[in-house]
């Protein structure tokens, strides 16, 4: 039972909050901008996670090096004229070459908490470090595109990154 409400609770906020959360993270917003503008009660951990689930589902976060061109697998749900639904899987090509990404270690860095790291912190802009800091980083390398946010980032921790 403990299990059905907590997914019955993950699908309200979703539907309550996940979408508004998607739409202003593509528009560049911050964790405490979303949490401004969404009226929905949501903790800015929450947001984060969904802003973390929707950058790896759209690529602009990856576990892997990126390739420059990949298949993407997703299924569309039919339903024939009986009523039988059925799921066909579907694959596109992604093409990632325009794209550039560096790499992150924040999950690392944030786990040894080292009084460089704590510096570096202190001097990013208070959205950006909220990115840093409440976003579910995992302990491996990360590959992050390099969008303007990363590039404030990485030009701030001193890393160089090709234009």
């Amino acid at each position: 039972m403990k299990e059905f409400n907590k997914a019955l609770g993950n699908f309200i906020n979703d539907a309550a909050a996940g979408g508004a959360v998607r739409h202003l993270a593509d528009l560049g917003y911050s964790i405490s901008k979303i949490a401004e503008e969404i009226n929905y009660p949501i903790s800015k951990e929450r947001i984060a996670q969904y802003m973390w689930e929707h950058y790896l589902n759209i690529g602009k976060i990856s576990l892997e090096e990126p390739k420059p061109v990949y298949e993407k697998a997703s299924f569309v749900k039919e339903q024939d004229e009986f009523g039988r639904i059925s799921f066909r899987r579907v694959t596109e090509t992604v093409d990632n070459a325009d794209k550039e990404y560096v790499q992150c270690e924040f999950g690392k860095e944030l786990y040894k908490n080292t009084e460089d790291f704590k510096a570096f912190l202190e001097r990013l802009e208070p959205g950006d470090r909220e990115y840093i800091t409440l976003m579910p980083w995992p302990l491996t390398t990360v590959y992050h595109e390099l969008d303007e946010r990363m590039k404030r980032i990485v030009l701030e921790k001193g890393q160089s990154y090709k234009k």
